[in-house]
């Protein structure tokens, strides 16, 4: 029985950010309504960075994602993450595919934060503030180009030439490098980087603004003034992992903000078992840690665009 293989370039060449806008905000509703198991992230952590194992299920599909965050590599020539991802039948357990993770990883982070600004941002938004210009700034912005009609995207980095850069991949787009308190100031902001020291604060944001903090993803990264979190609706896509991983971590355990403080998790807003905006002045915050249930949606897309395709390399991984 033939095991799929579907490595960078197939994977490059079936991703489509709107189908995986659709096939995210799927998965967060199987998991508001029950439909849905997933483990708690499992972290490893080595001497130059960290490894995460992340398995769940879905109706009809399940599979586990192994990634790692490495900081240094980029001086090395390689992706800060990268991740492999095995796909399996929950039927059997057979594995029907294992495919390169890395830009699912780019991908469904970028639809996560698009859906929780779908629900949490004005309706009338028009502006995207970019904080951060590594390989998650453009799916940031592939995303919320598709749900939003954006007038002004402003991206600020501190390395100049990669906020140029990106800036440069949108031709046609209103893009432009800005300041970092001009992308603080907003619709929506998206944080992106991996800071130890929040940078972002209350002050630049405007009234009503939404800020997707997605750069705190393992413990002690802070990218927001706690007293944002303090006078926001927070909304987070995992309760334990943004406690102890997610953007709050830093001030749930120094005692600043607690986890009674949050509003809900994405999958009850999507559901509308709790509700998302309610006021037009009122700032919002969506914690995202990265759920593997965004990975296995998207990766069982991707298995049914391949098997329909019928193009793809596959290897008989078990001998029977």
């Amino acid at each position: 029985m033939p095991t799929l293989v579907l490595d960078a370039k197939a994977v490059r060449e079936l991703l489509d950010i709107s189908e995986v806008i659709a096939a995210v905000e799927d998965a967060f509703r199987a998991l508001g309504q029950g439909r849905a198991a997933m483990p708690p992230k499992s972290y490893l952590a080595v001497p130059d960075g960290d490894f995460r194992a992340m398995p769940a299920a879905l109706p009809g599909a399940a599979g586990l994602k192994w990634v790692n965050v490495h900081p240094g590599n980029h001086a090395r020539g390689l992706p800060t993450v990268m991740g492999v991802m095995v796909f399996s039948d929950p039927a059997t357990g057979y594995p029907l595919a294992i495919m390169d993770a890395t830009d699912i990883t780019a991908f469904r982070t970028g639809a996560a934060a698009a859906i929780a600004s779908k629900y949490l941002a004005r309706p009338e938004t028009r502006s995207l503030g970019v904080i951060g210009a590594g390989r998650q700034a453009y799916s940031q912005i592939e995303a919320h180009r598709r749900l939003f009609h954006l007038t002004s995207i402003l991206v600020y980095d501190l390395v100049a030439d990669s906020a140029a850069k990106l800036a440069a991949a949108f031709p046609g787009a209103p893009v432009r490098v800005a300041s970092l308190e001009e992308a603080a100031g907003a619709d929506i902001v998206c944080t992106l980087t991996p800071s130890r020291k929040p940078y972002l604060r209350q002050a630049w944001l405007r009234p009503g603004a939404h800020v997707n903090a997605v750069g705190a993803d393992a413990e002690g990264k802070e990218e927001l003034e706690p007293e944002i979190l303090k006078a926001a609706r927070v909304v987070v896509d995992d309760l334990k992992q943004a406690s102890t991983a997610g953007e709050i971590n830093v001030p749930v355990a120094r005692i600043l903000f607690s986890a009674r403080d949050i509003h809900a998790t994405l999958a009850e807003v999507v559901v509308g078992a709790k509700p998302g905006r309610r006021d037009y002045e009122g700032i919002t915050v969506f914690d995202a840690t990265g759920v593997a249930i965004e990975d296995v949606a998207v990766a069982s897309m991707l298995y049914k665009k391949a098997i329909e395709r019928g193009t793809y390399p596959s290897l008989d991984l078990l001998g029977f």
